[in-house]
């Protein structure tokens, strides 16, 4: 059996030299690197050096030997040198025993001698297969967890120096070695997402998966494929199997954000997968045991919900094993002063403006204002600022919003319509956690008319 697919390469480990030539005349046509070795003892330096796709390796050394025991020896030694190697064992006696024992060990299969050269080849390339796709796998989690380690920093939190959220910090410390589940509740721009992930980077599972979903987004038409899965099949649009949110967090966290809008219809779907820590994905029969720590946020009062029949009492009992307020920015204190600096130098560096500065009456604005956005708010407000700022000090002027209802009503009066049309989508922005779908059936309006309108108004988001 021959293939013009000659790549990767094999490393052959056997103390019969007529075995080593047969199979170097064998296996030189199908890969491009044939490594042979007849002392064992030499494996180590070799597997670093060469670092094989595949491993062939006999089961028996020492002259007379039948009991495979050195095989399973150096098995253990090469795994030891790298987990990821995929080993295949070569012996003279089909000992079923031994195979069964040599695969719980740690290697891919096994093949007996006199071996036949169609069954050697096919297992040696999917042998080879298996490695590629080891690798990937291991590129793939290196890559996740580059990407993790910067959304990390992009997202590192600044509690401040306020009691309220030293106090608060210290509440996470202790919840987040536990798998408890926790509610957070807070006003929009809280930092409630920031939070969440905190309590991951802090627990036992911080090397496991963080899944954010954002519970509004999701309508009842796609909910269960997004949070359970699908099959190849399930429905007409399913051309591939799909892994649900649930899933994609096994062992891991999976932070579902607003779970305040969830209809009453979605709640029950929830609360079983939570209650009994499976899925079944849409078109299978087969529920799966998942072990996901669940954390939930809403800026609504989730209580007043339940009494108003809005909101399951069961699946509440489930969430909010732990609840954690977070206050907002307004009743902070001078962290305000933390989070415009903070927010002032990200910006300058971000728009080469790197010695901005604002003086105490830009400061003092700032200070005073109400913050209905809180740190979400003030984030866009300093970016705004920032970026049409020229003269590198900003000042009061710099810094447009309302600071009471009685203003806003006053200045309606003064307003053209584009502006009151700006304000009122910089407000459902705002309110709405920059969800552009929510702020568009709020504003009455299709989501590609409102992005043209934020474009046109040079809103950032």
């Amino acid at each position: 059996m021959k293939t013009t697919d000659k790549k990767g390469s094999v490393l052959v480990i056997d103390d019969n030299e007529d075995v080593l030539k047969s199979l170097n005349m064998f296996l030189k046509h199908e890969f491009d690197v044939v490594e042979l070795l007849s002392e064992p003892n030499k494996i180590p330096t070799v597997i670093e050096s060469l670092n094989p796709d595949v491993i062939l390796l006999d089961m028996n050394f020492s002259p007379g030997s039948r009991s495979g025991l050195e095989g399973i020896y150096w098995l253990n030694k090469i795994i030891e040198i790298d987990p990821k190697a995929v080993v295949i064992l070569l012996t003279a006696y089909g000992d079923m025993e031994l195979a069964i024992k040599s695969i719980k060990e740690g290697a891919t299969d096994f093949i007996t001698k006199p071996w036949d050269n169609d069954k050697l080849l096919a297992t040696l390339k999917s042998a080879q297969k298996l490695s590629i796709a080891n690798q990937e796998v291991s590129n793939l989690k290196q890559k996740q967890k580059l990407l993790e380690q910067d959304i990390k920093k992009e997202y590192e939190i600044l509690w401040g120096e306020s009691k309220v959220m030293k106090d608060l910090f210290e509440t996470v410390k202790k919840v987040s070695k536990t798998d408890t589940n926790i509610l957070l509740i807070g006003e929009n721009g809280t930092g409630k997402d920031l939070i969440s992930r905190e309590i991951h980077d802090l627990s036992n599972r911080s090397s496991e998966s963080f899944v954010k979903v954002d519970m509004g987004s999701l309508s009842e038409s796609v909910f269960e494929s997004e949070m359970f899965g699908h099959v190849k099949g399930a429905y007409t649009d399913a051309k591939e199997e799909r892994i649900g949110r649930f899933e994609l967090a096994n062992k891991g966290t999976l932070f579902m954000d607003e779970i305040g809008n969830l209809s009453l219809y979605l709640q029950a779907k929830l609360l079983t997968s939570i209650q009994n820590m499976e899925i079944t994905k849409i078109g299978s029969n087969k529920a799966k045991q998942i072990n996901t720590r669940i954390i939930t946020a809403s800026n609504r009062d989730i209580h007043k919900m339940v009494k108003e029949n809005l909101f399951r009492q069961d699946l509440l009992y489930r969430i909010e094993t732990i609840r954690l307020e977070v206050p907002p920015l307004r009743e902070r204190g001078d962290d305000t002063f933390i989070f415009v600096y903070h927010f002032l130098k990200k910006f300058g560096k971000k728009y080469s403006k790197p010695n901005i500065t604002l003086n105490s009456d830009a400061l003092n604005k700032l200070k005073t204002y109400h913050w209905p956005g809180n740190i979400r708010e003030l984030q866009h407000t300093i970016e705004k600022a920032v970026i049409l700022n020229e003269s590198g000090v900003l000042k009061a002027d710099d810094f447009v919003f309302r600071s009471s209802e009685k203003e806003e009503i006053d200045q309606i009066n003064s307003l053209n319509l584009s502006e009151l049309e700006r304000s009122a989508i910089e407000k459902s922005l705002i309110k709405n956690n920059f969800n552009l779908s929510r702020a568009a059936n709020e504003l009455g309006i299709t989501r590609p008319t409102l992005y043209k309108k934020i474009r046109k108004y040079a809103i950032q988001l």
